[in-house]
């Protein structure tokens, strides 16, 4: 779009017809600043959709995102607004997708789990929801990642049982789930 003779900003081809620009007339100030929002926020919501359509995002992610993009604050919460609203945005189904890829993959505490959700923004209600619904025994599953990852090791030497503690602190366990599991799972 040329603006009195001096190039102003581009336009789809999409976006020059559906804002019936292929007309040649006057155009106010206001209906040029229109022009602008509308390609810019059309621009946003495409470069969105192509960041969702990798894998599952928080409404954070994407909204970092489009502000590294070069998109102002406004068009980025209008963009992330309308992508929430047609479903390409779900925070509960992205805490319910984390939950059931670390209880499968890499399984840690929930305590670790609502922290790392949190970092990536979302609401401590949904995440204590999705947790709350989670029925996981924490201690069987200490128990197994111990005996998967130490299982040849002597439980009872003093040097594994310190590389123990730290492997399952890391994961987020507590130390009395540690210690009741020395004493009653692996004898010591």
């Amino acid at each position: 779009m040329y603006v009195d003779g001096d190039y102003a900003f581009s336009v789809t081809a999409e976006d020059y017809f559906s804002l019936n620009l292929y007309e040649k007339k006057e155009i106010a100030k206001e209906e040029i600043d229109h022009i602008k929002n509308t390609v810019n926020f059309r621009s946003a919501k495409s470069s969105a959709i192509k960041f969702l359509s990798l894998k599952i995002r928080t409404e954070q992610e994407v909204r970092k995102k489009l502000e590294r993009d070069g998109y102002d604050r406004e068009t980025s919460e209008n963009a992330v607004n309308e992508l929430k609203a047609m479903g390409y945005i779900n925070d509960r189904m992205y805490v319910q997708k984390y939950v059931f890829d670390r209880s499968k993959l890499k399984p840690k505490a929930k305590n670790l789990i609502r922290y790392e959700l949190q970092n990536k923004g979302i609401d401590s209600d949904e995440i204590d929801e999705v947790l709350d619904d989670w029925d996981v025994d924490e201690k069987d599953v200490a128990a197994s990642l111990v005996r998967r990852k130490f299982g040849k090791y002597d439980l009872q030497d003093e040097k594994i049982r310190k590389k123990v503690y730290a492997f399952l602190s890391h994961r987020g366990y507590g130390y009395e789930l540690i210690e009741s599991l020395f004493r009653n799972e692996f004898n010591g």
